[in-house]
């Protein structure tokens, strides 16, 4: 079996595997009940299946003698922007309680992370025309 060959059946497989995260993330994107459930379906399994993709891409045109490094710089962004907008999505249903179950109140009046805000800002916050 020569090279060229392995190396097509290789972007197949990659193709299969992209195929088969990006159908179970849209299916999550459907199914799932709540937002920070749903949230899950495209940061994790679409992530995954357009890496896949961009990887089967970068491996054909290796092997089609036009090799690119392009889509590791697509991949680089992908993989990083997708938990950053995951994290600020479930912050925003946090602060909506839009998630179920809700979070548990805390002890001491305190409250999450995400809803504190530091003394001095509170200052700012109540005298912005925007609160």
């Amino acid at each position: 079996m020569s090279p060229e060959i392995i190396a097509t059946y290789f972007v197949i497989a990659l193709l299969v595997i992209g195929s088969f995260f990006v159908l179970v993330a849209g299916i999550g994107l459907l199914k799932l009940n709540d937002p920070m459930t749903r949230l899950h379906a495209p940061t994790k399994a679409a992530t995954l299946g357009i890496g896949a993709y961009l990887l089967a891409a970068m491996v054909n045109s290796f092997l089609s003698g036009t090799g690119s490094l392009h889509e590791l710089l697509i991949m680089a962004f992908i993989f990083v922007t997708a938990p950053v907008s995951a994290n600020f999505m479930a912050k925003a249903n946090i602060h909506r309680r839009d998630c179920l179950p809700n979070p548990p109140e805390l002890p001491d009046g305190d409250t999450w992370a995400t809803l504190n805000v530091p003394e001095e800002d509170r200052e700012i916050e109540e005298t912005s025309p925007n609160a």
